[in-house]
């Protein structure tokens, strides 16, 4: 038998009246798009467009957001094919090491890149025969870890056998290899070797159908090509967005992602032709999203973001984790902070460890928390005994374009431990100068800068040692020595 039960008192009068106020909307809201007229909630046609207008810079602002990684690979393929790296097979290098004649998000200047495009819809399964002693990274087409090869693979230095396996893949797959399925066609390959340029030469990629007989490869010196591998900030940004949806398998994004694209009329299999309205107001989302970019960047809200209490130093990689995760939840701004102005995903640069990998340290501000001008002159005290088992370097960065500093005088805006011309004082530290001119006397430890533009330094460590790790070894504060002098 049902039992009847006794029901509750429910809200008094007062309440009931202050529930409606809450799920009610007045007749006129105050937006950042403006005001907003309705009439017993429902709104007045003249406002309906503009609310929609709104809800799609919101969308594109978020979609930008979202997106930088897929259109990050995109421009950098793009980049890649105008410097001539068009083909699996070829396979550009930067010799004797990367300089600032490109458009590339913060390289360092004391590596040797080798890089290209997979195409595993053209190709099939694809072998990439590694080098041996060799830091080489495979990434997929939404700039997701798919493997490291090499020390951090594992073929553990030994140099191996990689094959990759397009999307959706059932054939028959051979013994003899370390086989990957990445969830994209296009995949971006970075190849980095302790032997330098001949190693990476060793280097062979080429169809699995191939085995037999492999096709030699292509290897092009790209370092004094001018080239943008960075993806735009305005309504191109959703045409390469386009690009990576209409190339791509529809599984590889997660339906979340697709769905605000799609909103804007980003959809597989569809044309993306915004008419002018909607090229509108996605050109003004994606600039709103740039300066999000920015802040998260150059300003984190995040206290995770920075190493120290009270300093401006910051982490490119925030919480540690190459997914970008903590506690089940994505780290929605770590993940813009990285992908907007760095490249390469592995868990080796996500979580270093003590002698080995790298640590990385930036900041935009003086000690002060101003902007860095470059017409000023600014100085940097290293502490003596850098914790790096093997060497620490300095580059600085644009920060409009997020690529190394382009000097009228100097391809290679950086100092390093490595060179041995950087002179420590009596007490083994190290001051570094930053500026339009040489300091007299301390031009082996100076980098120059550009009157009326700002820049950035990346401090890294190769090899940091646990005095990085427990704190006991700090980055002080960039102190002005000069204010700004006009620009030429």
């Amino acid at each position: 038998m049902p039992i009847e039960g006794t029901p509750g008192t429910g809200l008094t009068a007062e309440r009931m009246r202050e529930a409606v106020q809450r799920i009610s909307m007045p007749d006129e809201l105050a937006t950042a798009f403006g005001a907003f007229e309705f009439f017993d909630g429902v709104p007045r046609s003249g406002s309906v467009d503009a609310v929609f207008d709104a809800l799609d810079v919101m969308r594109a602002a978020e979609a930008f957001l979202i997106g930088i990684p897929g259109a990050s690979l995109v421009a950098m393929r793009s980049g890649l094919r105008s410097a001539g790296v068009t083909s699996p097979d070829i396979i550009g290098y930067t010799d004797p090491r990367a300089n600032s004649g490109g458009l590339y998000l913060t390289p360092n200047t004391e590596t040797t890149y080798g890089t290209t495009f997979l195409d595993l819809k053209a190709w099939g399964p694809t072998v990439i025969e590694a080098p041996p002693q060799s830091l080489c990274v495979v990434d997929d087409f939404w700039f997701r870890y798919v493997t490291d090869m090499g020390i951090a693979g594992p073929d553990h230095g030994a140099g191996g056998k990689y094959l990759f396996l397009p999307p959706g893949y059932d054939g028959a797959v051979p013994d003899g290899y370390f086989t990957l399925r990445p969830p994209t066609y296009s995949n971006w390959v970075v190849l980095r070797t302790l032997g330098g340029v001949p190693a990476m030469k060793t280097t062979r990629i080429y169809p699995l159908a191939e085995a037999g007989a492999p096709r030699e490869n292509t290897f092009v010196n790209i370092a004094d090509v001018p080239q943008n591998t960075v993806h735009s900030n305005d309504l191109d940004f959703f045409r390469e967005i386009a690009q990576i949806i209409q190339e791509e398998p529809v599984e590889s994004l997660d339906p979340e992602r697709a769905g605000v694209f799609a909103a804007l009329g980003v959809v597989h299999d569809q044309p993306f032709a915004p008419d002018e309205r909607r090229a509108r107001l996605l050109d003004a989302g994606a600039r709103l999203g740039a300066a999000i970019s920015r802040a998260i960047v150059f300003a984190p809200r995040d206290p995770a973001a920075y190493y120290w209490p009270g300093s401006s130093w910051k982490n490119a990689f925030v919480g540690g984790s190459s997914d970008f995760l903590r506690a089940g939840a994505r780290l929605l701004d770590a993940r813009t902070l990285f992908h907007y102005f760095a490249t390469v995903i592995t868990p080796a640069m996500a979580h270093a460890q003590v002698g080995a990998g790298s640590a990385y340290a930036y900041t935009a501000e003086d000690a002060d928390g101003h902007v860095l001008d470059g017409g000023a002159t600014y100085t940097l005290r290293i502490p003596a005994d850098p914790p790096a088992k093997n060497f620490w370097s300095v580059d600085l960065y644009d920060t409009q374009t997020r690529s190394l500093l382009q000097l009228p005088d100097n391809p290679y805006p950086a100092l390093s431990s490595l060179e041995g011309a950087v002179r420590p004082d009596a007490d083994g530290s190290f001051l570094l100068w930053f500026g339009p001119k040489p300091p007299a006397g301390h031009e082996t430890n100076w980098i120059g800068t550009v009157p009326s533009k700002s820049w950035f330094p990346m401090v890294r460590l190769y090899g940091p040692l646990e005095p990085w790790f427990d704190g006991s070894w700090r980055l002080p504060e960039l102190e002005r020595v000069t204010e700004p002098v006009p620009a030429d």
